[in-house]
């Protein structure tokens, strides 16, 4: 009888553990801009290995990294890159943090279909958001107040905007949304709005206009919907679209970071909208061991 019940007690142990041979449920949490790619990448993984489990869920850039150092996910999405601080706590946590690049985004920004401007300099986006140009009529447009659509500050969007194009505070009166297409939405019903978001948002989406951006007055007005001059920086608000994971992670992470890396990976990148890695990209990436 004690024998029996040992056993019992044994075979609950290893349903509760998920079964011999049952692989562990990856978490991965985070950025806004990558959670819809992620989840589409996560289902045909989980398609092709169906004893993998994969939970993604969102939050923004800050949130999952937060995670990943507090040990409560196993990857990180982060459309930005980690800041000191963040690393610092990771060493602290006994964390040493990986950096992959799964694809390649250009920010978009965009406007209500009606407005008439069709391209802005990084400095008048800049002016803009810091609230210094209040209306259209000083960029070339109708005259008309701007209303500002942004993310919120754990965002990696907003911190990626606020660092490469606004070197500078946001105006108080920007309008702080949740999410992509949130903003979409908000561009699509006010035509003196402008808002920023991933290249993948914009592409089937109708009501709104995708500006072209210039580096400066003198440079080349360029589109987020062009490869070529996303990949080749002539567009100036282009970024790479990571994940971070621990070093010591395990292979079942490595394994499902190698699957969205590979060719039928990176053909779903391309499904969503966003661009495949170039080579220098994926350079970079077999120098962290992928």
């Amino acid at each position: 009888m004690k024998m029996m019940k040992y056993l019992a007690m044994a075979a609950a142990a290893l349903l509760f553990a998920g079964g011999p041979g049952r692989a562990e449920m990856l978490q991965i949490k985070g950025s806004d801009t990558l959670i819809n790619l992620v989840q589409r990448l996560s289902e045909a993984y989980m398609q092709k290995n169906p004893g993998q489990k994969i939970a993604v869920t969102g939050g923004g850039s800050g949130t999952g990294i937060a995670a990943l150092v507090n040990g409560k996910c196993d990857i990180a999405n982060a459309s930005r890159l980690m800041k000191k601080n963040e690393v610092a706590q990771a060493g602290a946590a006994g964390i040493d943090p990986v950096q992959v690049v799964v694809a390649v985004d250009g920010l978009s920004l965009i406007v209500n279909a009606n407005n008439g401007v069709d391209g802005l300099t990084m400095d008048q986006i800049g002016k803009i958001y810091r609230g210094e140009v209040k209306n259209w009529s000083q960029v070339g447009g109708r005259d008309m107040p701007i209303t500002l659509y942004g993310r919120q500050s754990n965002s990696g969007t907003y911190d990626f905007m606020m660092e490469v194009v606004l070197k500078g505070d946001y105006s108080p009166k920007m309008n702080q949304m949740n999410g992509n297409a949130q903003i979409v939405a908000a561009i699509k019903n006010d035509p003196s709005g402008i808002g920023y978001v991933g290249v993948s948002y914009v592409k089937d989406a109708s009501g709104i206009k995708v500006l072209k951006v210039a580096q400066n007055v003198n440079a080349v007005y360029a589109s987020p919907l062009n490869i070529d001059e996303v990949n080749s920086g002539v567009y100036p608000v282009s970024r790479p679209l990571n994940q971070y994971l621990s070093a010591d992670a395990s292979q079942a992470v490595r394994d499902f970071i190698a699957f969205e890396l590979s060719p039928e990976g990176q053909r779903i990148v391309e499904e969503e909208g966003f661009f495949a890695l170039p080579q220098a990209y994926k350079d970079y990436n077999k120098k962290s061991g992928f």
